[in-house]
């Protein structure tokens, strides 16, 4: 099987600027990553998929029935997996699409801010202090499990 140069080259390229357009922190740059890195997956498919042949429902069929010559054709499993993430790929730049839009209407911006939680729980981190709990009170630990019992002592 010989593989073709050009299209491996022009996969690597697609999969390689998604990346970079990935760890961007506007959301439409994120899209457009996403989007690129798709088409990379779907080149390495076809490229993974063979050299191309003849059409899989295209055969000469001999007097007993025989199909002749079926030694040429191509596989369309490949061909079926890459119409499939094509379509899965529309819906995700839709939903995507209409987050960066709301993400624009909140906040007259499409980049992603910092949590302000994670950022307390990285300078935890940091300064290796990270609580066993996230609860702030360990008075008592059955404080829980009593808010959720009534008086007769049945869960709610």
């Amino acid at each position: 099987m010989t593989v073709n140069l050009t299209l491996v080259v022009l996969a690597g390229i697609l999969f390689g600027s998604g990346v970079v357009l990935l760890m961007a922190r506007s959301l439409v740059r994120a899209l457009l990553g996403v989007l690129l890195m798709s088409n990379g997956v779907n080149v390495v498919f076809l490229v993974a998929s063979g050299a191309p042949g003849r059409a899989p429902i295209v055969g000469k069929a001999s007097a007993d029935g025989v199909t002749v010559g079926a030694d040429g054709i191509s596989d369309p499993l490949p061909q079926a997996m890459v119409l499939t993430a094509i379509v899965i790929m529309l819906a995700v730049t839709a939903y995507c699409l209409a987050l960066a839009h709301r993400s624009w209407q909140l906040s007259s911006s499409d980049n992603v801010e910092d949590d302000p939680e994670d950022t307390r729980i990285g300078q935890l981190a940091d300064s290796d202090r990270v609580p066993d709990t996230d609860y702030a009170d360990t008075t008592d630990p059955h404080a829980l499990a009593d808010a959720a019992t009534d008086d007769r002592g049945d869960h709610r």
